[in-house]
């Protein structure tokens, strides 16, 4: 009899572990994979008219991925590799897609970026959206450099840099050329 009650007990207890770890994820956040693959649909549309309207219930994520989706389309951002959105808990899902783009080609490197787009939901709708990538440091060595010996490239284009700024597009090719001219100068590390 207490072998029984102890095989019971057992039972129940594989039985609990297994229902915290479904409700972790729970079969509705499935539902939330679409949703994401959907918006980054619209991220690389270069439609910002159609990512605004995705992201109507992500206000505060607004300002700066519209300007980032302007950034990309004028660095000519090319999927390379796009992998299919994942659920990191049960309201966020990440989004990793690999691209190509003018200003790393600028700074001749064999290294292609992947940006991760990091997608909360809030009642079935997306509520925020946050952006990372690998960059190499190269990157921002080559920002900072154009940015201190090449400041008349950058300062128009470039204003409101990720903040809003008017001309993402035109910023993104001024840093390519930037980047161009430091990666011809004895800055550029060997």
């Amino acid at each position: 009899m207490r072998r029984l009650l102890k095989v019971i007990a057992v039972v129940a207890g594989l039985q609990a572990c297994a229902l915290t770890d479904s409700s972790v994820f729970p079969a509705d956040t499935e539902g939330l994979l679409p949703i994401a693959e959907s918006l980054i649909d619209d991220f690389y549309s270069f439609d910002s008219a159609r990512l605004e309207e995705a992201l109507a219930s992500a206000e505060d994520s607004k300002e700066s991925l519209l300007y980032y989706q302007g950034w990309a389309e004028g660095g000519n951002y090319e999927i390379v590799e796009r992998k299919r959105c994942a659920l990191k808990a049960s309201n966020i899902v990440s989004c990793p897609i690999t691209v190509k783009d003018d200003p790393m080609l600028a700074l001749a490197v064999d290294f292609f970026v992947t940006d991760t787009f990091e997608i909360t939901f809030e009642g079935g709708r997306v509520s925020s959206v946050e952006t990372s990538s690998n960059d190499l440091p190269i990157y921002y060595q080559a920002r900072d450099w154009v940015r201190a010996n090449m400041p008349e490239l950058v300062a128009q284009p470039c204003e409101g840099f990720f903040a809003g700024g008017p001309t993402p597009g035109n910023c993104a090719q001024a840093m390519a050329e930037g980047y161009r001219a430091f990666t011809a100068s004895d800055a550029y590390p060997q």
